[in-house]
Protein backbone atom coordinates (compact mmCIF):
# COMPACT_ATOMS: atom_id res chain seq x y z
CA UNK A 1 0.00 0.00 0.00
CA UNK A 2 1.12 3.52 -0.71
CA UNK A 3 1.74 5.95 2.14
CA UNK A 4 -0.67 8.78 2.90
CA UNK A 5 1.87 11.26 1.48
CA UNK A 6 2.24 9.29 -1.76
CA UNK A 7 -1.54 9.09 -2.13
CA UNK A 8 -1.85 12.81 -1.46
CA UNK A 9 0.75 13.65 -4.08
CA UNK A 10 -1.00 11.45 -6.62
CA UNK A 11 -4.40 13.02 -5.88
CA UNK A 12 -2.96 16.54 -6.21
CA UNK A 13 -1.31 15.62 -9.50
CA UNK A 14 -4.54 14.14 -10.85
CA UNK A 15 -6.56 17.20 -9.84
CA UNK A 16 -4.13 19.50 -11.63
CA UNK A 17 -5.61 22.96 -12.09
CA UNK A 18 -9.18 21.89 -11.40
CA UNK A 19 -10.43 23.80 -8.35
CA UNK A 20 -10.47 21.62 -5.25
CA UNK A 21 -14.05 22.62 -4.43
CA UNK A 22 -15.16 21.38 -7.86
CA UNK A 23 -13.57 17.96 -7.29
CA UNK A 24 -14.86 17.73 -3.71
CA UNK A 25 -18.43 18.51 -4.79
CA UNK A 26 -18.24 16.05 -7.70
CA UNK A 27 -17.22 13.20 -5.40
CA UNK A 28 -19.50 14.21 -2.54
CA UNK A 29 -17.01 15.17 0.15
CA UNK A 30 -16.08 18.42 1.85
CA UNK A 31 -13.27 20.63 0.59
CA UNK A 32 -11.47 20.08 3.91
CA UNK A 33 -11.68 16.29 3.55
CA UNK A 34 -10.13 16.53 0.08
CA UNK A 35 -7.41 18.80 1.47
CA UNK A 36 -6.66 16.25 4.19
CA UNK A 37 -6.31 13.51 1.58
CA UNK A 38 -4.15 15.64 -0.72
CA UNK A 39 -1.87 16.73 2.14
CA UNK A 40 -1.39 13.17 3.36
CA UNK A 41 -3.08 13.82 6.69
CA UNK A 42 -5.78 11.19 6.12
CA UNK A 43 -6.40 8.27 3.79
CA UNK A 44 -9.95 7.99 2.43
CA UNK A 45 -12.28 5.24 3.62
CA UNK A 46 -12.80 2.41 1.14
CA UNK A 47 -16.15 3.78 -0.05
CA UNK A 48 -14.58 7.16 -0.80
CA UNK A 49 -11.61 5.51 -2.52
CA UNK A 50 -14.07 3.93 -4.96
CA UNK A 51 -15.75 7.26 -5.72
CA UNK A 52 -12.42 9.07 -6.19
CA UNK A 53 -11.09 6.34 -8.47
CA UNK A 54 -14.26 6.42 -10.57
CA UNK A 55 -14.06 10.23 -10.82
CA UNK A 56 -10.54 9.99 -12.23
CA UNK A 57 -11.37 6.99 -14.44
CA UNK A 58 -9.04 4.66 -12.58
CA UNK A 59 -9.30 1.51 -10.51
CA UNK A 60 -8.88 1.65 -6.75
CA UNK A 61 -5.85 -0.60 -7.12
CA UNK A 62 -4.16 1.69 -9.63
CA UNK A 63 -4.89 4.84 -7.67
CA UNK A 64 -4.22 3.73 -4.11
CA UNK A 65 -2.03 0.63 -4.40
CA UNK A 66 0.08 1.22 -7.56
CA UNK A 67 -1.27 -1.98 -9.14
Amino acid sequence: MMTAIEIGNKLRDLRGKTPAIEVAEAIGISRSALANYECGIRIPRDEIKEVIARYYGMTVGALFFNE
